[in-house]
């Protein structure tokens, strides 16, 4: 077990369920085994379990999920022959003289070969009656795991799987149509005839496209949406790339409600690129640099292999206005509990900004960053596909450890111009009270006094204005995630006691979509948790790392 966990069989629950978000995890894998892909269940911890408070991010793996998780937490009911009080009949028990000479088990005995009694009950017949069938409904309340407190109205597993599945689940936030990522939504739309409404499936309208085109169009998949003469059982909700200005204020603006307390805003992303040249799919954007040409081994021509979109320039763009390569779309997900304002971010697949043909990632954390600094966004959910024993031109528009911590290191960088700003803005908020009260560069004469009082003053006064490069989040005092991670095994900054503390302190950066590479040895999610410690113990960024693993429950 990576990342958590006491060895004893129940993936983790980390963090305080006073946090402002619970993700469960369904499948934390990239494939190649089929029952360990992509998906997630998000809820805002404030609406507790009310209806529609789950939302599925990605649906690789779901409502089976959901069902295996169970099935390790809820009682094995009694069979339905016990319960009526029926006599059972196990072959292993019989007597020996039920078996043949040569000792196997001969047919079973004839009911009209045995003998009754003086009540004229047959040998071996139970003398119980059967018990009244009881008109209360029993429900089961969970006392653990990542449904701990949900009360469930069955007795199996699968059956309390449907009912997660069609009170609770109303959206699907897709990130990009690949298979590992919507074959759990695609195969569970049998079960959504039995619900009242048709669910949501939220996404940018380049993914919206790809499933009316290529998944419910009669051929891959019935088309059981309410578009195009289909069946109603699925409704599209397209999202507007960075959020829509007409909605929200403050920091929730451009955020759209899309289940009970969640909002989101997506931006569009790069996963690689096709290796056909044909008319440009992907990069919408207007404002984002033409497509870069790539060397023989998927590198960027001309360029060393650190540039960021800030290096682009004329020389980089086609000569000619031709067809150019097609970058694959996927999509970051900002998404905001509106009860405390916090929010996390989930990363479809996505490749690094320093081999892409249409770098988007910086973008992402130009947006994070402030929010990172003021302690708003407390976790990220990323792809990290491979360790570092595979080379760029075979990533196939993914992460390895190396790329992703030189991207963890653009937001680092982000962060602190951030906090510099936060300081500088405060400074001159300090000289505007001032002048109000005109005195220009004579401090109140309480304030003064106070000041004088207060021996420890000049001590914080010379580490608030030098240490501008951390964020400044008050619940750093109390027992964060990374703290639980590291003290079950987990992953952490890998910095000393009384080093300073990097910029990224406090943020938990959650590791998913690993490739098994179905060998012996250690696994895919040990290396990489490895090499991304090395990297931490080196630059000391001071994020924490946990590796997900299906069937985990995350408090953020």
């Amino acid at each position: 077990m990576i990342g958590g966990g006491d060895g004893s069989g129940e993936a983790p629950a980390l963090g305080s369920r006073d946090s402002a978000f619970q993700v469960i995890v369904l499948g934390s894998g990239g494939g190649p085994l089929e029952d360990n892909v992509t998906g997630f269940l998000v809820r805002s911890t404030a609406h507790h379990w009310a209806k529609d408070s789950l939302l599925a991010v990605d649906a690789g793996t779901h409502l089976a999920s959901i069902a295996r998780i169970l099935d390790e937490q809820i009682p094995t009911p009694k069979p339905a022959s016990l319960a009526r009080g029926a006599r059972t009949f196990s072959p292993s028990k019989r007597k020996s003289s039920d078996r043949g000479r040569n000792g196997t088990t001969s047919s079973a005995i004839s009911p009209l070969s045995r003998t009754r009694n003086s009540n004229g009950i047959r040998d071996g017949d139970s003398m119980e009656p059967p018990p009244k069938p009881s008109s209360e409904k029993r429900t089961i309340t969970l006392s653990k795991g990542p449904f701990a407190g949900l009360e469930l109205p069955h007795e199996t597993a699968k059956a309390n799987a449907a009912f997660i599945n069609r009170e609770f689940v109303s959206t699907y936030l897709i990130t990009h149509p690949h298979i590992d990522h919507i074959s759990g939504l695609v195969v569970n739309t049998a079960s959504f005839q039995h619900t009242a409404r048709p669910r949501r499936l939220a996404a940018l309208p380049q993914t919206i496209d790809a499933f009316k085109q290529h998944v419910f169009n009669d051929v891959i998949w019935p088309n059981l949406t309410d578009e195009d003469g289909g069946v109603g059982l699925v409704t599209f909700m397209r999202l507007v790339e960075g959020g829509n200005v007409a909605l929200g204020e403050g920091d929730g603006e451009g955020y759209l409600e899309v289940c009970d307390g969640l909002g989101v805003k997506g931006w569009s992303i790069s996963h690689g690129h096709c290796m056909k040249r044909h008319s440009h799919r992907g990069s919408h954007d207007a404002s984002l640099p033409p497509a870069i040409p790539l060397s023989a081994n998927g590198r960027l021509e001309g360029r060393s292999n650190s540039r960021t979109r800030s290096d682009v320039s004329m020389a980089d763009v086609f000569p000619s206005p031709g067809p150019q390569p097609c970058v694959v779309e996927s999509t970051a997900y900002f998404i905001r509990d509106h009860a405390s304002g916090k929010e996390i971010l989930i990363f479809g697949d996505v490749e690094p900004d320093s081999i892409s043909l249409s770098p988007r990632t910086e973008r992402i954390w130009t947006e994070a960053a402030p929010k990172v600094a003021s302690g708003l966004l407390t976790g990220i959910f990323i792809e990290c596909s491979y360790d570092d024993s595979q080379r760029d031109e075979i990533l196939f528009g993914h992460l390895a450890p190396r790329h992703l911590f030189a991207e963890l290191k653009v937001l680092a960088d982000k962060v602190r111009e951030s906090g510099k700003r936060r300081d500088e803005d405060a400074v001159k908020l300090k000289k505007r009270k001032r002048l109000s009260y005109g005195l220009k560069n004579t401090p109140d004469p309480d304030v003064r006094s106070r000041r004088s009082r207060n021996p420890h003053h000049s001590a914080s006064r010379t580490r608030n204005d030098t240490d501008t490069t951390a964020p400044a989040d008050g619940s750093l005092g109390e027992k964060s995630l990374e703290e639980q991670s590291l003290e079950n095994g987990g992953g952490g900054g890998g910095g000393d006691g009384g080093e300073e503390e990097g910029p990224l302190r406090g943020l938990k950066v959650i590791i998913m979509h690993m490739k098994d590479t179905l060998r012996d040895g250690a696994s895919i999610g040990e290396n990489i948790l490895a090499q991304l410690h090395e990297y931490e113990r080196e630059t000391r960024l001071g994020c924490g790392f946990l590796i997900s693993e299906s069937g985990a429950s995350y408090f953020l």
